[in-house]
């Protein structure tokens, strides 16, 4: 009777643990998101992954290939941690630039084609995913004057990530 009882009560443990680990819901009932964190050995890597990723889907579209600048970047860069400090997401920077201000100021040559940007908890692949689901921002990314693209962020300690990425010409 006691190796029954030890037998069951060694199914039951052991079966116990193969149910999944809960996962918190919000008030919606949806999986409350993580914030993705951004590593230090992630930092140099997502230019190239968001670069890489924009191009795919160009060319997919037929359109050519842009290719990483470093003052678009810049550019991009000033205007992250601008929306940081603003607590919003939008294309005015706290003394009243607009994106052609920025770009100009940094000295890049080309024209501007656009500036899209994000205030999210998610990854960079994420985020140009919902780009892409909006026809003005995917507007931006598949335009065929773009040649240059910028690509910036600035992460909150809470996780929050603010993107900025500008293309141009």
């Amino acid at each position: 009777m006691i190796r029954l009882f030890t037998l069951l009560l060694v199914a039951v443990v052991g079966l116990s643990a193969c149910q999944p680990a809960t996962v918190p819901l919000g008030a919606d009932g949806k999986p409350v998101p993580t914030a993705y964190k951004i590593t230090q050995r992630e930092t140099a890597k997502i230019p190239f992954r968001m670069l890489d990723s924009v191009n795919s889907l160009r060319g997919a579209a037929a359109l050519g290939p842009v290719a990483l600048d470093s003052q678009l970047t810049a550019a991009a860069a000033t205007h992250s941690r601008d929306m940081q400090i603003q607590n919003r997401p939008w294309h005015f920077g706290s003394d009243g630039s607009s994106p052609v201000d920025r770009v100009r100021r940094v000295g890049y040559p080309g024209a501007l084609v656009g500036e899209v940007i994000s205030e999210t908890y998610e990854s960079e692949l994420e985020t140009l995913g919902a780009w892409m689901s909006q026809p003005d921002t995917r507007r931006i990314l598949m335009s065929a004057d773009a040649t240059k693209m910028g690509f910036a962020w600035f992460q909150e300690e809470n996780g929050k990530i603010w993107w900025t990425l500008v293309m141009g010409g």
